[in-house]
């Protein structure tokens, strides 16, 4: 089963859901309507009929295919938006329309506006019109003129235009290792003595406080930024979900970060592959100014291809020298971060390399195990230095951010118990494939000959089957002791019992049969700090909540949070 999606709001004779986006977008790069609709209606009919709407409509690209037919879901995107444009001839003349096939039978169809009210009643008109159409058999001409009908007269309401900031604006998205790099971006910033406030799905912090909790990834989040007459640089993360639902908090950035494109959160949204993943990215990259840049991962293909649909400059950046793509934002005209014999550098065409820091002396490195953490340095130093932080700036901004919860809470936080050779418990929001792999990477690194890996894991019930199924073979593979934290506050619609069967099936695969199950991920913990874990081992937790209640629990056994020396020194012992 994939994972479950609310369904839409039906209304009898209108639209299925009606968005509307107040930024840029994945239809435009400004303001737009996005109108859902039941495609049932030209999926099932026969060639003639199709046909015979797609005269009067003016459709541009004449095609039926079978019924059912991926070529039909296309014919029946491509009646859509001819519906919206013959629609808007008797009221604005030209209106621009793209029409995508959405999930369930349906396609989405979108246009720009201005006027709030006024784009809310075309859509819905629209809506009656595709539904009269292909539902109930009226002409689609006098549809059309029914429409027009509907809307000429309605109040336009409120002028909606999106945000254009008066200060500098970084931009940062991606699938893993957004908050990250939003928080060490804001660091840097600091340490340079400008006040930032970011955004992200930890909250709104500005100059270092606090000042709201939650998901705050979409516009809203960047607007409350914005809206602080304090701030000096904003650092935005800017989620898939925002992108959908509402568009870009802002109509342009100064500079966009696009960190890795991997599988999350697929089969939501009308969002099924990679490529439409990347694709919904790709809006932070498209509204970078020209004269800003495009800070890119390199090693990524589908990021690296986002250069392809951006005036900014590139900056790519890869923790491989030998990375073969860094000379394409050199012959750009752009730059390019990473790190030779140890060290970060900046590299431009015709210049010596810039050195920045060794990467052991960066603790968010984890001594460079870490090299998602490597990667992220690499993308933040390029924001940093492309708004103007001084390079000693940057130098001192990463030697002083920790992996510890004060810094960078929930991500890789590492803590000990019973000395140098004793247990190590990682923290972090591994909450995919990719970033379950990153989670034990690290984990081995600090696991010593004699000692074992233990997993807690868990995520959300939003991820499909098949990604809930791959974590579990992952984690049965590569750990010695599994445990599956029960996560009731997080079925987002499965029913219980439901996520843990998924996780048992994918641990099957590779022979593991006994996994138990606890209450939540602070009982996987107890369980297995319980289980008398030979020296030297390392227990890794997938860590959504109770951040707090581990730390509790690790320093009432004795334990502490690792300073980045004790880090090197057990990565050390570890290596020997």
């Amino acid at each position: 089963m994939a994972a479950p999606t609310p369904a839409p709001d039906r209304a009898p004779d209108g639209p299925r859901a009606l968005r509307v986006l107040t930024g840029p977008n994945l239809y435009f790069t400004r303001p737009a309507v996005a109108v859902t609709l039941d495609a049932t209606g030209v999926l099932r009919a026969d060639a003639a009929e199709v046909l015979a709407w797609q005269q009067p409509l003016r459709v541009r690209r004449v095609g039926v295919g079978l019924p059912d037919s991926p070529a039909r879901h296309r014919a029946a995107a491509d009646l859509a938006a001819a519906l919206v444009r013959r629609a808007a001839v008797g009221l604005t003349g030209r209106l621009a329309a793209v029409a995508r096939i959405g999930d369930d039978e349906t396609v989405v169809v979108a246009f720009p506006f201005r006027h709030r009210q006024l784009a809310e009643t075309f859509g819905t008109a629209v809506g009656r019109a595709w539904t009269a159409i292909t539902r109930d058999g009226v002409p689609a001409a006098t549809a059309v003129a029914d429409a027009t009908a509907a809307v000429r007269g309605a109040e336009p309401g409120e002028s909606v235009r999106p945000r254009r900031p008066e200060i500098p604006v970084i931009a940062v998205t991606g699938t893993n290792g957004k908050t990250t790099t939003t928080r060490l971006i804001a660091h840097l910033i600091r340490t340079g003595g400008r006040i930032p406030g970011w955004s992200s799905t930890d909250g709104i912090v500005i100059d270092g406080e606090v000042v709201e909790t939650g998901d705050w990834s979409g516009p809203g989040g960047a607007a409350r930024v914005l809206d602080d007459p304090r701030v000096q640089v904003a650092v935005t993360e800017t989620a898939r979900g925002g992108i959908l639902l509402r568009g870009v908090g802002t109509a342009v950035n100064d500079v966009s970060v696009v960190t890795n494109i991997s599988a999350d959160h697929l089969g939501l949204l009308g969002v099924h592959t990679l490529e439409q993943l990347a694709e919904v990215k790709s809006v932070v990259v498209r509204i970078t100014r020209p004269g800003g840049w495009a800070v890119l991962n390199a090693d990524d293909p589908l990021v690296r291809a986002m250069h392809a649909v951006t005036r900014a400059r590139p900056w790519f950046f890869s923790p491989d020298p030998d990375c073969p793509h860094l000379d394409e934002a050199l012959d750009a005209g752009g730059r390019a971060i990473t790190v030779v014999d140890g060290t970060i550098v900046v590299l431009a065409r015709g210049l010596d390399p810039v050195p920045v820091a060794p990467v052991l002396e960066v603790p968010i490195t984890l001594s460079g195990t870490s090299r998602v953490n490597v990667a992220n340095a690499l993308a933040a130093t390029a924001a940093a230095l492309a708004v103007g932080v001084d390079l000693a700036d940057v130098r001192a901004g990463l030697r002083s951010f920790v992996a510890d919860a004060d810094h960078n809470a929930g991500r890789l936080n590492v803590y000990g118990l019973g000395g140098p050779d004793g247990t190590v418990v990682i923290l972090d929001l591994a909450h995919n494939e990719a970033s379950l792999t990153s989670l034990l990477d690290v984990a081995e690194s600090f696991r010593l000959p004699d000692g074992v890996l233990g997993v807690v894991l868990g995520t959300a019930g939003d991820r499909t089957d098949d990604a809930i199924h791959a974590m579990g073979e992952l984690a049965a593979r590569r750990t010695a002791t599994l445990v599956i934290a029960g996560q009731d506050r997080y079925r987002r619609g499965r029913e219980p019992g439901e996520m843990e069967a998924v996780w048992r099936a994918g641990a099957a695969e590779v022979g593991v049969v006994d996994v138990p199950t606890v209450d939540d991920e602070a009982h996987g913990l107890r369980h297995l700090l319980d289980a008398d874990l030979p020296p030297g081992s390392v227990v890794a937790v997938c860590a959504l909540e109770q951040r707090a209640e581990m730390a509790a629990e690790i320093a009432r056994r004795g334990g502490a949070a690792l300073t980045p020396d004790q880090v090197g020194e057990r990565v050390g012992h570890a290596r020997r």
